[in-house]
């Protein structure tokens, strides 16, 4: 068996999905653009820059979450991917895909960005496996908190193998894995499988890809 992980934002999309659900919150005028939209890309730039605090970001971004009925956001998220992230699929995502699953491949995606937001493009790329970091719930609506570990940075190690453990495998159960990232905050991901892949990769993940010796690719 082989594992094959995806990150999501800027890596099968050319662009990212937390930062554009908020700006689309915005200008559906649900979240005041006077307030939120300097927040928000001053969170990009920090989660850019490797200085992200997840904490801070999640509280910003999961508490409009549950300002709304879910039906009511159910509705925005429809119209978010239709107008916002279907645009955004990198040329060559589905290809990529398509390759390893022809290989029958376990595969995977793992992001920070929220289930709620991700769910639907994980559907929309034909990958059936998405780990993500969980806005809670209660009878059905959010609450503004997360539920366990946020799927960030040495987060992502930790839910991918609290997911493997909870499907009876572990790193031993694969003779090879693959992770593709842009991202230097997913170096911890990157240096743990067999494969790392950068992915139109942000500078420091591109030195370091560099220096080590891993591939480096273009999906755009």
């Amino acid at each position: 068996m082989k594992l094959t992980l995806f990150d999501l934002d800027n890596t099968l999309l050319a662009g990212d999905s937390d930062f554009q659900w908020a700006q689309f919150l915005i200008e559906q005028k649900v979240l005041d653009r006077e307030v939120y939209e300097a927040r928000n890309i001053e969170f990009y730039e920090q989660y850019k820059a490797g200085t992200l605090d997840i904490h801070e970001f999640l509280d910003f971004q999961l508490k409009p979450l549950a300002r709304h009925p879910r039906e009511q956001l159910d509705a925005w998220r429809s119209e978010f991917i239709q107008k916002k992230i279907i645009p955004l699929i990198a040329p060559g995502a589905h290809e990529l895909i398509a390759k390893h699953k022809l290989e029958r491949n376990l595969c995977v995606i793992i992001t920070a960005t929220n289930s709620f937001v991700t769910a639907p493009i994980a559907r929309i790329l034909s990958i059936d496996h998405l780990i993500a970091t969980e806005p809670e719930q209660k009878e059905g609506q959010f609450t503004g908190r997360i539920s366990g570990t946020p799927c960030f940075r040495e987060g992502k190690i930790t839910r991918l193998e609290q997911w493997l453990d909870e499907h009876n495998l572990t790193w031993l159960s694969f003779l090879e894995s693959w992770f593709y990232s842009d991202s230097l905050n997913d170096l911890p991901l990157l240096k743990k499988v067999t494969h790392p892949v950068a992915v139109d990769p942000d500078a420091t993940l591109e030195g370091h890809a560099q220096r080590n010796g891993w591939s480096i690719i273009s999906l755009r």
